[in-house]
């Protein structure tokens, strides 16, 4: 599916799409980005699905703080989606060391190669790889990974995710949703 334009409005059916895929191929994990905590109220309670929330690390917006609060993570658990927050998988020292020595590194480059599929596919690939090596998620078999645009979800891709050490052994095998501007 493809959605006329990117953003939070689309989160509704991105969910619905990615835990639709996940039954119909039996795929039994779902991992996705929340910053807030938005996305992650919209999860619906499927038992037979591992979902995981992955956060902003501590520190993104403000020294020492997070994004999400942690009223917001207990509500999550409680609901049975796990979390976890750490370092950005596509934008953590490197980020940095571009805007401190306004150079461009590797790992900048490739996050900016996968935002030419959009900005969603970028944070879906860097919340799988997080997930990896969070232990959250299994390497090398297929999962759906949802990130989005500025808030919210707006794309979702099956995929095999790889340890961030390994990272080029990631697969997108398919795209379930993006929009297309």
């Amino acid at each position: 599916m493809y959605f006329e334009k990117p953003g939070f409005e689309n989160t509704e059916k991105t969910i619905e799409l990615a835990v639709k895929t996940a039954k119909e191929r039996g795929i039994k994990n779902i991992v996705f980005a929340s910053s807030s905590g938005r996305t992650a109220e919209m999860i619906p309670n499927e038992p037979d699905i591992n979902f995981v929330a992955v956060t902003l690390a501590y520190g993104y917006s403000a020294p020492n703080e997070s994004r999400i609060s942690q009223e917001k993570l207990d509500e999550l658990h409680a609901r049975g989606i796990k979390t976890y927050t750490g370092t950005h998988a596509l934008s953590g020292v490197e980020r940095a060391i571009d805007t401190k020595f306004k150079g461009l590194c590797e790992v900048e480059l490739m996050a900016h190669t996968l935002r030419l599929f959009g900005e969603g596919m970028k944070v879906a690939v860097e919340v799988a790889t997080m997930a990896a090596d969070g232990g959250c998620v299994p390497t090398g078999e297929p999962i759906i990974a949802v990130g989005g645009t500025g808030g919210g979800a707006d794309t979702a891709v099956i995929m095999r995710a790889a340890n961030s050490n390994r990272f080029f052994d990631t697969k997108i095998d398919e795209i379930i949703c993006k929009p297309i501007k």
